[in-house]
């Protein structure tokens, strides 16, 4: 029995939509490009502000800098959402990861920061990177096999592996990390300019959009979040799928973790308390869509450094830090109605 081809108009129908948008138009109807547009904006004004502070090099590397570890969570996050999910866990997750990775190195120094070489380093990365994973996987789990709810998951997970952290050095920071591994990656720099932090989080990112835009497991991402049951009737293995997706960002929360510790050379328990809510702000502000289906690792990249710039320009200009917290909720908020306008638009079609 022969199978008919799809009618003419319908295969022509994506083409001819999109092939003969002019660039301007396709640009225009673009969250990426808008929230870009936001950022060049704000480096315009504060480097006018404060030209001779503001615009300089030591500026953007600490800028950089402080961004790395954000900047990993929120490519898991990217993943999430596009799911239409969400994970509020991945701030405790990053801390229990530390932890996990300090203690562990300080066991095998003997609590000798000084004396711990890349051995005892490369066994504490494992350690953060399996206890991330760990913690992921029982995300993945609960929600793509139990079928809870990824908030209420998440939001359990998280409680219970702050909880955890807490109990691994009851409740105290652990300060003996190695020393070498504070100056190589955490303040260590490449090409003298490059901070060496900030080129573990660009290759992280580079690999992140790959798996996203370019493979398969990218696009069941997409088609997942888009359609779920649709995606189920096309044999995609959406429960599977989901299960790798919130442990790949369980996984890169524990690479956060071992990050935040070689750049604090410490855990700082009370310093990532909000980066699950900062991660998914940057997430949403960067124009991936709540509602799944819509996003990209770019959009993600622009989206963790607007509140960075904001944040920076406020304390060059002498600006009180409130104001940013003010600025960042009104971009987010911003955020979320374009999109929600922009499904409106296309569901009326």
């Amino acid at each position: 029995m022969s199978v008919s081809s799809p009618p003419k108009d319908i295969q022509e129908a994506p083409d001819a939509g999109f092939g003969k948008r002019p660039l301007g138009k396709r640009l225009a109807g673009a969250n990426t490009f808008w929230i870009a547009l936001v950022l060049v904006a704000l480096i315009v004004v504060f480097s006018a502000i404060a030209p001779g502070e503001f615009p300089t090099l030591f500026t953007f590397q600490t800028l950089l800098i402080e961004t790395s570890v954000l900047l990993v969570l929120s490519v898991g996050m990217t993943f999430v959402i596009i799911t239409s999910g969400i994970d509020l866990s991945v701030g405790s997750v990053l801390i229990f990861a530390g932890m996990v990775a300090g203690k562990v190195m300080e066991a095998m120094s003997g609590g000798n920061a000084s004396g711990a070489g890349w051995g005892v380093i490369l066994v504490g990365l494992v350690a953060a990177v399996v206890a991330g994973t760990a913690w992921g996987l029982l995300n993945g789990f609960l929600i793509a096999v139990a079928g809870i709810p990824p908030l209420i998951v998440t939001l359990g997970t998280m409680g219970a592996s702050l909880g955890a952290a807490y109990l691994l050095n009851n409740g105290s920071d652990v300060r003996s990390i190695p020393v070498v591994l504070n100056q190589t990656l955490g303040y260590g720099t490449s090409f003298g300019v490059v901070p060496n932090l900030v080129i573990v989080a660009v290759v992280i990112t580079l690999i992140g959009a790959w798996l996203l835009h370019t493979t398969k497991f990218g696009r069941y991402t997409f088609a997942v979040g888009s359609n779920a049951e649709g995606a189920r009737r096309a044999g995609i293995g959406v429960t599977r799928h989901l299960l790798k997706v919130y442990t790949l960002t369980g996984f890169l929360a524990g690479v956060a973790g071992f990050l935040s510790l070689a750049y604090y050379a410490s855990t700082t328990i009370s310093a990532h308390t909000t980066d699950n809510l900062n991660a998914i702000a940057a997430v949403v502000m960067g124009g991936t869509s709540l509602f799944g289906g819509v996003g990209s690792v770019l959009g993600t990249v622009i989206g963790v450094f607007i509140p960075a710039v904001l944040k920076k320009g406020f304390n060059i200009t002498h600006v009180q830090d409130f104001w940013q917290m003010i600025a960042v909720g009104a971009v987010l908020v911003a955020a979320v109605w374009f999109d929600q306008r922009r499904r409106r638009r296309r569901n009326s079609r």
